[in-house]
């Protein structure tokens, strides 16, 4: 009979070791695994990936206001309204609701749409009416010729092509350095180049997650730059 109960109590004093050994494990390897993943994917969840290099500068072009406007040293929304704006506002509109409003309160963040001269009164119209969602003072529309807005298009290196009115539904999301931004990796095209602005989900779900990856990025460059200056 005692060496029953000797070895129940041996059993469950095993057992209580063996749960304690257990718990110290998988407090000492967890952060450790945690770290290792994150570490492993770090360009996954720090940095969008850079698809092409080098749009072309909008050095041709003048806001309606009759501003300069520039590509560098901006995280920039590229889109191309053509001579077209009316068929476009939909787009816009889906675009102000869902990207600009939640954003353009960023220092370097900015909209461009690219547009011919004959839309510059329906480019005053639109952005009194984008009024009504958000105050549009980041969101620039500018002029060009058609053959400026193609040739900026052609820099962005995608396989997608402008219509016969010069326009197109995909938006576009370039760097401080003109580079485009994008994913190569997306679970439905793979490479992914622009996101389509008559797509309200694409934008909803996809574009919205890439702006806020890229304006992070920024964020802790900054960051860095500032604590290394302190240095």
């Amino acid at each position: 009979m005692s060496s029953l109960l000797s070895g129940c109590i041996f059993a469950k004093n095993y057992t209580v070791q063996t749960k304690k050994i257990i718990v110290l494990a998988v407090l000492f390897l967890l952060p450790i695994s945690v770290y290792l993943f994150f570490a492993s994917g770090k360009n996954n969840f720090v940095k969008l990936p850079t698809l092409s290099y080098g749009v072309a500068e909008l050095d041709e072009f003048k806001t309606i206001e009759g501003d300069e406007v520039k590509l560098d040293n901006r995280i920039t929304v590229l889109t191309f309204f053509g001579n077209d704006l009316e068929a476009k506002k939909a787009n816009a509109f889906n675009l102000a609701h869902k990207i600009y409003k939640k954003n353009y309160q960023f220092q370097e963040f900015q909209f461009i749409s690219l547009i011919t001269e004959d839309q510059a009164s329906r480019a005053n119209d639109l952005k009194l009416q984008l009024r009504d969602i958000e105050n549009p003072k980041n969101w620039n529309f500018a002029v060009g010729t058609s053959e400026e807005i193609k040739r900026v298009f052609n820099t962005l290196q995608t396989p997608y092509q402008l219509d016969a009115n010069h326009s197109s539904n995909f938006v576009f999301i370039i760097d401080k350095e003109r580079n485009l931004r994008g994913r190569n990796d997306d679970e439905e095209v793979g490479m992914l180049y622009g996101f389509n602005a008559s797509d309200y989900a694409e934008i909803n779900n996809k574009m919205s997650d890439d702006i806020k990856i890229v304006l992070a990025e920024y964020r802790l460059a900054l960051k860095k730059y500032k604590a290394d200056r302190e240095i």
